[in-house]
């Protein structure tokens, strides 16, 4: 595996480093929020609820707390992924950074490894967004009832989350792909 210092690469410009230092700090401070919004759908959830709906035809089954304990399980595995790598990544740039008291915010640095590096926390993150929205349905149809009784206070809900939320994480993967398209 190819270090993250790399004598042969050249030295980014001094605020390059403190931008990628930046980007990794914003996003591993989303994925903690993030991880709180999975604690907070575990402790709103306990099992054999019934629906807000006040019709038993409409109350989810076992299966579905189940199924929200994966989700969530699964969600806060990508977060804490995400986070771990950015948090990687910030411990090499600023150790490399450390060695130069001159240059303070300049680190040689493969950028290859840390673009990679960036890659995957990026990944983990929208796989995590995706587990968590799956999840929040499941919480939505244990409290409002199931999808597929009808219940129109549901639908709407899952509707408005599930539209804004791929958009957003549209925009967000598009965004990604631009920044690492380019140069």
């Amino acid at each position: 595996m190819a270090s993250l210092a790399s004598p042969s690469t050249t030295a980014p410009t001094t605020t390059t480093t403190s931008i990628h230092v930046t980007a990794l700090d914003g996003l591993v401070t989303v994925n903690s929020l993030f991880t709180i919004a999975v604690f907070v759908g575990f402790s709103l959830t306990v099992p054999g609820q019934h629906n807000l709906q006040l019709s038993p035809l409409c109350d989810a089954d076992p299966d579905h707390a189940r199924r929200l304990l994966v989700f969530e399980i699964t969600s806060f595995t990508f977060f804490l992924f995400s986070s771990l790598v950015a948090q990687g990544l910030k411990l090499a740039l600023n150790l490399l950074n450390s060695k130069d008291a001159d240059e303070i915010f300049r680190a040689h640095i493969n950028l290859k490894v840390l673009r990679f590096g960036m890659l995957g926390s990026a990944v983990g993150s929208v796989l995590g967004c995706v587990f968590l929205m799956m999840s929040i349905v499941v919480v939505i149809e244990i409290r409002l009832g199931v999808l597929s009784c009808g219940s129109a206070p549901a639908v709407r809900a899952v509707a408005v989350m599930v539209g804004l939320v791929s958009s957003a994480l549209l925009l967000y993967i598009s965004t990604v792909v631009y920044a690492f398209t380019r140069k």
